[in-house]
């Protein structure tokens, strides 16, 4: 008889547990990446929790410049297990930490909370700085946390181990199972039927009988009964005692053999059940360890948040004690610089007076000396025609220098109670520019400093005079100390137009000039380079803050060294 290549059984074991491969191995991946993506999504979390944690410090110490507070928040953070990475950087995109695993950003700053996937395996979240102040919120910069596949497999390996170990366990019991069961139900019956009518007598046909080990009614069994059904016919009574004996031997084997296989099933259970115990007990001890250190930390972050709470505080009562002296110190360069003008006018009306007061004097000698030859009756008409030329020449150079001292009393006193008092008023532009360079005429005296004026006669505006006086003053005073320190003639030229309701007034000198780096900081507050010469470096700050808050306007500073210094400021005329 010829022999079967690939059996039957053999095939559809073969087709059955390729079924059951593939569908293992497709569950088992899916709750791998299940668990994978459940983790990742928990760390993402753990990730935007860490915001609520450190945003506030760091954004408190970036706003104060204290880099090192902010790198040593990032070294913090680097301790984190999560963490693997950590980006700090300035409202310009500039890198105050780069820590651990990163990778290069844009230069453009985060805006709002962004959760990104990077390649490698490598996420992020990145969330920006806000700081809030008066009431207004500003940005001073953001931060970018990195976490990568490690950390979420090092949270997930006994997972998955578990899942594997619990598939193989799974398919090799089952693969056990089925070759079990195929030998026993299809591929021993079927050799067995095929050996036994192989070898069927047709002389002795009792001898050629069938007889099938099976634990259920299937084909085979029928084909059994079929087959033994047709050599009953040829057999008799004895026959059927040897049947009836075979029969009790096969039910004895079955139940032998169902006893061996359920002490196997029964000592496999048991030592998965102890597997799992046994992991069960460990987990549990890591959950203790875990809720051990939460519960640390959870301590540790409240005193944090209480020592935060402290000095936030103690930062507060700060701020308020610098914004008053800032005041004070804002009010004694305005008084410094009102006394300045009080001492220059002072000396510049003494001469007139003084001439007044010579001329006086001379008109009272001659008046006696004309009287006495009256009384004398020595009076000639060339005598008397000699007093009245003297007479009205000294009368004339007395209301000359009478005049000039009025007007500079005139100018100073309109000028020195604009700039003590912030009341707004309408005035002529013009006119009180003419005005504020009449007061400040004896700081020129000395030197051969050109100023030039030029604004349209019926320029009108609303605002307050003694803001326009201070920053005048301002730019030409420093003019003088600063542009022509080191040469006595010099040219200003203030040209003040009016565009649609904004009035532009360009200030500008032929002075030595500022360097670059210099005239970024020319409009903070106490930045001077005559500090050893008691220079304050309130002026440029007075003049920005007068016309960025009083007027409501915007000015520019433009300068190259050796071509002078331009201001352009810009404010409305409200007429």
């Amino acid at each position: 008889m010829a022999s079967v290549q690939t059996g039957l059984s053999r095939k559809l074991l073969t087709r059955v547990l390729s079924v059951y491969f593939f569908l293992t191995f497709i569950v088992t991946v899916g709750q791998i990446f299940t668990e994978y993506m459940s983790t990742k999504s928990h760390i993402e979390s753990e990730l935007q929790t860490l915001k609520n944690t450190f945003s506030t410090s760091l954004t408190r110490a970036i706003w104060e410049v204290n880099l090192p507070q902010a790198r040593s928040i990032a070294e913090g953070l680097m301790e984190l297990p999560i963490i693997t990475g950590v980006q700090i950087r300035d409202e310009n995109g500039e890198y105050i930490a780069d820590l651990g695993v990163t990778i290069a950003q844009a230069r453009a700053p985060i805006t709002s909370g962004e959760l990104e996937d990077h390649n490698g395996g490598l996420f992020s979240y990145g969330f920006p700085l806000i700081f809030e102040f008066s009431n207004r919120s500003s940005t001073v910069g953001d931060v970018t946390l990195y976490s990568n596949f490690d950390i979420i497999f090092g949270r997930i390996e006994i997972g998955i181990f578990f899942l594997i170990g619990n598939a193989i366990v799974k398919t090799a019991f089952l693969v056990f199972l089925f070759m079990t069961a195929f030998r026993r139900m299809l591929s021993d019956p079927l050799m067995e039927i095929t050996q036994q009518m192989s070898a069927f007598n047709p002389e002795r046909p009792e001898e050629s009988k069938v007889f099938l080990h099976l634990e259920d009614e299937n084909e085979l069994r029928l084909l059994q009964y079929s087959y033994n059904q047709v050599i009953d016919d040829l057999i008799v009574s004895q026959q059927q005692l040897h049947k009836t004996q075979s029969e009790l031997q096969r039910v004895n084997k079955k139940l032998d053999d169902q006893n061996l296989l359920l002490e196997q099933e029964v000592a496999k259970k048991t030592a998965s059940l102890s597997q799992i115990m046994l992991d069960l007990e460990r987990q549990k001890d890591e959950l203790i360890v875990n809720q051990r250190e939460l519960r640390q930390e959870n301590e540790n972050r409240q005193y944090v948040e209480n020592v935060l709470r402290e000095k936030n505080s103690e930062l507060a009562k700060s701020m308020e004690n610098l914004k008053l002296a800032q005041e004070q110190l804002l009010e004694s360069e305005r008084m410094a610089s009102l006394g300045g003008l009080v001492a220059g006018i002072a000396h510049d009306v003494n001469t007139p007076l003084g001439v007044g007061v010579t001329a006086a004097s001379f008109l009272n000698e001659r008046l006696g000396e004309i009287r006495q030859d009256y009384d004398n009756n020595s009076l000639t008409n060339k005598t008397m025609a000699s007093f009245l030329d003297e007479a009205e020449q000294t009368t004339n150079l007395l209301l000359t220098n009478l005049n000039r001292a009025s007007e500079l009393i005139t100018s100073f006193k309109q000028v020195a109670v604009d700039q003590t008092s912030e009341a707004e008023r309408v005035f002529n532009l013009k006119t009180y520019l003419r005005e504020i360079m009449l007061s400040l005429a004896p700081s020129f005296k000395h030197k051969q400093h050109d100023v030039s004026i030029n604004c349209p006669d019926e320029l009108y505006i609303r605002s307050a005079p003694g803001v326009i006086a201070q920053i005048v003053t301002n730019m030409i005073m420093n003019s003088l100390i600063h542009g022509f320190e080191h040469q006595t003639v010099g040219k200003i030229t203030i040209d003040v137009s009016q565009d649609k309701d904004d009035v532009v007034m360009v200030y500008e000198d032929n002075g030595c000039g500022i360097p670059a780096n210099q005239l970024k900081q020319l409009f903070e507050a106490f930045f001077t380079t005559k500090r050893s010469q008691g220079g304050s470096g309130l002026g440029t700050h007075i003049m920005y803050n007068l016309v960025t808050q009083a007027l409501d306007g915007n000015i520019e500073a433009f300068s190259e060294p050796g071509k002078g210094l331009r201001y352009e400021i810009r404010f409305p005329a409200r007429t």
